[in-house]
């Protein structure tokens, strides 16, 4: 890993490193937060996974999560949303291509070759930090809109790898929802059976999550109607999760939302990572 920056944070030390990526064959940038306990010791970790158009420093900034994660003892990882830089295929639009990876292995031109969020963020990236002082046993993931799309799929993808899983204005339903269907067909095709194990709700319904979940979405919402959070609240009940899916009302899908709650999520998962 190269050191792009390290900034003294709550005790701890908020960092930001590169890597070769061989998942996606770029230099990809990440945020890594690790808590004065680290210096004794492995910690439990919290993988953050951010939204549409974000880089790794959206959340790491705007969220406030290193002070909720300095007083658990919880390390932070700030993944980027994408593949970025000179020969990798984008999209005019902000939904697509860099900054829009949603967390798929892509199989389709001109986006395979680079697109290979999946297994970046569920191998990719562990293996670039095995060296640092993370109890890889205790394993939680959250994330933001794409990036709670990418948390629950990963969490109920990966069984047995997180012991719990939070979400904000997740995308629960994208094989049903704009934000889905054309992401799903550009980078996977048009074979729709290819685009279930990437549709949180789907994925509830069917096999559930082995944890407790947490899930929030504003009533003031400007993508409501995109993100489908009914169809979760439908998943939820016919699986009988151990869930709690809250309507915040009166916020939006801004950072502002999601510092708002952001200490009710780390606390919520530090009562997983150290149960």
């Amino acid at each position: 890993m190269k050191t792009v920056s390290e900034n003294a944070c709550f005790g701890g030390m908020q960092g930001v490193y590169s890597h070769d990526s061989a998942a996606t064959g770029t230099e990809m940038t990440f945020g890594l937060f690790l808590p004065a306990e680290a210096k004794d010791g492995p910690v439990p970790v919290l993988w953050y996974l951010s939204g549409l158009t974000c880089t790794h420093e959206n959340a790491m900034i705007k969220a406030g999560a290193q002070a909720h994660a300095a007083a658990q003892g919880i390390a932070l990882v700030f993944p980027d949303t994408s593949p970025r830089g000179e020969g990798v295929a984008n999209d005019e639009a902000y939904d697509m291509g860099q900054g829009a990876g949603f967390y798929v292995n892509a199989t389709e031109e001109p986006w395979a070759k680079h697109f290979k969020m999946w297994d970046y963020v569920a191998e990719d990236l562990p293996k670039a930090l095995a060296d640092q002082p993370i109890d890889w046993d205790r394993q939680a993931i959250t994330g933001h809109s794409m990036g709670g799309h990418g948390a629950l799929t990963l969490a109920m993808g990966l069984p047995g790898r997180f012991r719990s899983v939070s979400a904000f204005s997740p995308i629960c339903n994208p094989t049903a929802s704009d934000w889905g269907r054309k992401q799903f067909t550009g980078y996977l095709g048009t074979d729709e059976s290819k685009w279930q194990a990437h549709d949180a709700s789907l994925l509830m319904k069917e096999q559930g999550f082995d944890g407790p979940v947490l899930l929030d979405t504003g009533t003031k919402d400007q993508f409501y109607d995109l993100l489908r959070p009914w169809a979760m609240a439908e998943a939820l009940a016919t699986r009988r999760q151990q869930a709690a899916m809250r309507l915040q009302p009166g916020y939006d899908h801004s950072y502002f939302f999601v510092s708002t709650f952001m200490e009710e999520h780390v606390d919520f998962h530090a009562e997983a990572l150290y149960r």
